[in-house]
């Protein structure tokens, strides 16, 4: 998986580690080439010193072919465009941008973009974002017999219910998140496009919820 990093401060530094030693393709842009150089020489990726809303610095970084870009540089607006440019021009599948000002969250949530804060659990939160695929364990129960399981709501199932989801005994939605919140759903809740859900599955129903899913084994 190639991620674009725009921004190497404290999260930006500590992302671009921690995707690397995942094994992930990571690219990193900064205008500071001291900040690139504090990456250290185990650093794996590549370094592109440039503007981080600069077309040509993101076309030099491989943005068309990218699957994920972080925008976390020290301003809003800032971020905010190179998520935009990203999402609406490049159609990266997956943008998340850096919020500071938590007044602007209505901005991003209008363009569709997801937000992390600058922390240490926005370095853990944004990885995680990015690193499953369609279908993962998060959590396993006890004696391993149920589990939590991540996955995303896809275009199959758009406007269908929380209760078309269900198989009693062996799979139960037990939370959605949308547009940067989490709440937990009622049997009929309204699915959509784009939502991540978390279920608690027995093990000995995984297949039937891959089949729900519409995800092939």
């Amino acid at each position: 998986m190639n991620v674009i990093i725009v921004g190497v401060g404290f999260l930006g530094t500590g992302l671009a580690m921690r995707l690397s030693k995942q094994g992930f393709n990571v690219t990193a842009v900064d205008q500071d080439q001291r900040a690139l150089d504090d990456l250290g020489e185990n650093f794996p990726g590549t370094r592109i010193r440039g503007v981080g809303f600069d077309r040509h610095v993101l076309e030099e970084a491989g943005i068309e072919r990218t699957d994920a870009v972080v925008a976390c540089m020290r301003s809003d607006d800032a971020n905010i465009v190179v998520a935009h440019v990203a999402r609406s021009t490049f159609r990266v599948p997956r943008v998340i941008a850096r919020l500071h000002d938590l007044t602007k969250a209505d901005t991003y949530r209008r363009l569709n973009i997801q937000t992390i804060s600058p922390n240490a659990w926005g370095i853990a939160r944004t990885a995680e974002l990015l690193t499953y695929q369609h279908l993962d364990d998060v959590y396993e129960v006890g004696s391993g017999d149920v589990r939590i399981v991540r996955a995303d709501v896809p275009a199959l199932l758009d406007g269908t219910t929380v209760r078309e989801l269900t198989a009693l005994g062996e799979v139960q939605v037990v939370s959605v998140s949308r547009d940067n919140e989490t709440f937990i759903p009622t049997q009929g809740t309204i699915l959509a496009n784009g939502d991540i859900i978390y279920a608690a599955v027995a093990v000995s129903a995984s297949r039937k919820f891959k089949q729900m899913l519409g995800i092939a084994d």
